[in-house]
């Protein structure tokens, strides 16, 4: 392993890309702790108090590379950016000028990447105005006193406001660019990466956490407040129960057989050979996980901020709780449903088995007993509509593992999140992926790749 390693750092271009693509993350890193003005980084803005909805805030953050409880310059990490994208998927569905960029191809979709950006600054500025006012709450407790932001009565200028709402927005587009310079100089996806780095730096803290118990009053078989054996087994085999169920369902395929059709060179007989058609059991990755936190991250932010201005309506409170996030029932049902959705949705946008009908057609193969063309399509579409069923069935299992863990086990959200959850099916998904696009550096160049 070492040897390839070694290897790995003496091809100068893959070198630079991975030696670049580090960088590039430590300075998000580096920014990810840069507080906002007069902010007191030494406070949380969702403490333990905060119940269900820091957790979803917990999550949000997860997703979306973001410090939104110390109220940094990276606030919103890339959160506006996916927000974007998953509006820019669905008109290209539904609007018909959209579907057309898509259809041109690259320029197309350059035209399309153009709106994305200009869609990303918009939703920065109405997310961070959201978030700055929740900050500046005097029940929060997160400003320190500074006169230059202060007013007469003891109030915030709005002065702190937009700078505070500039600097945000400035931190998300900076993100954003990072990610697009990690794709075209470094190695692997810039904004998975981003993710991914979020949330292996937040690994540690909560390890320490769950196994400050068991310093401070010892290991024991169940009992009290203390560390047991049971949930630390219960973790272990579940930190690896789901590596090895994202690994399985990420190589997951169903293999279509297909057959060439034979032709006549010369005075030789070409083709007539067997091959297969592989199609991944889970073709969305872990974009539905994403869009559907993102989604619901929304009427959370909502019944929150309505629930503070109406603090005596029973309505607002009951919406607030069920969208809080943790351990909610509706949340967690609606969190399954939209997985669902998501993974039909971008399956159906990546996946095209007209286009693939065709190209096998052009090639002279065909799929055994079905006839070229639409009757292939249509089988190719239904085998996909069964597999992508089993796929975001494990996606939503994986999903909801915290809150089972959660509430079985009895320890805190955050840390079940990280070790059994989707935290680690997103770091396992994007490090898989890293390591195929090394792979295929090295084998280009004729070495033996990583998974060998």
């Amino acid at each position: 392993m070492w040897e390839k390693v070694r290897i790995i750092f003496t091809i100068p271009e893959l070198r630079t890309k991975i030696l670049l693509t580090l960088g590039l993350l430590a300075i998000y890193r580096v920014g990810w702790h840069i507080p906002l003005p007069v902010v007191d980084p030494s406070k949380s803005l969702f403490g333990d108090a905060a119940g269900g909805f820091g957790d979803l805030m917990d999550r949000v953050a997860m997703f979306s590379a973001s410090n939104l409880s110390q109220a940094t310059i990276f606030g919103l990490g890339i959160m506006p950016y996916i927000s974007a994208s998953i509006i820019f998927q669905l008109l290209g569905s539904v609007w018909k000028p959209l579907e057309e960029l898509r259809k041109e191809g690259e320029s197309g979709q350059k035209k399309i990447n153009e709106y994305t950006r200009y869609a990303t600054v918009v939703l920065c500025l109405f997310q961070s105005w959201f978030y700055v006012s929740y900050v500046a709450q005097p029940a929060n407790d997160l400003l320190r006193d500074n006169p230059m932001f202060l007013t007469a009565d003891g109030g915030l200028k709005m002065s702190w406001y937009i700078i505070s709402v500039l600097t945000m927005t400035a931190g998300t587009v900076f993100l954003m660019w990072l990610g697009e310079q990690i794709d075209a100089y470094g190695i692997g996806n810039g904004i998975s990466l981003l993710i991914m780095a979020g949330i292996l730096a937040s690994m540690p803290s909560a390890g320490l956490e769950l196994l400050q118990p068991l310093w401070e009053g010892g290991l024991e078989l169940g009992g009290g407040n203390q560390m047991g054996v049971e949930t630390l087994i219960v973790l272990a085999v579940l930190f690896v129960g789901v590596i090895t169920g994202v690994v399985f369902i990420t190589q997951g395929q169903r293999r279509i057989p297909t057959q060439s059709a034979k032709h006549v060179r010369g005075r030789r007989v070409v083709g007539g050979t067997r091959h297969f058609l592989p199609l991944r059991v889970n073709q969305a990755g872990v974009m539905p996980i994403i869009f559907a936190s993102s989604f619901l991250m929304f009427p959370s932010f909502l019944f929150k901020w309505m629930s503070s201005r109406w603090p005596d309506s029973t309505v607002l409170s009951s919406l607030e709780q069920s969208f809080g996030g943790g351990t909610s029932f509706i949340y967690n049902l609606l969190y399954v449903v939209l997985i669902y959705f998501f993974c039909y949705f971008w399956t159906a946008i990546t996946f095209n088995p007209k286009d693939m009908s065709e190209n096998l057609k052009n090639f002279g193969t065909f799929i055994p007993g079905y006839r070229p063309g639409k009757r292939t399509a249509d089988y190719l579409e239904r085998v996909m509509v069964r597999i992508t069923y089993v796929g975001a069935g494990f996606l939503a299992l994986v999903a909801v593992t915290p809150t089972i863990v959660a509430e079985v086990v009895g320890i805190d959200y955050g840390i079940a999140v990280f070790f059994g959850g989707t935290g680690l099916l997103i770091a396992v998904s994007v490090a898989f992926d890293l390591v195929q696009k090394i792979d295929s550096h090295l084998v280009m160049r004729n070495y033996r790749g990583l998974l060998e």
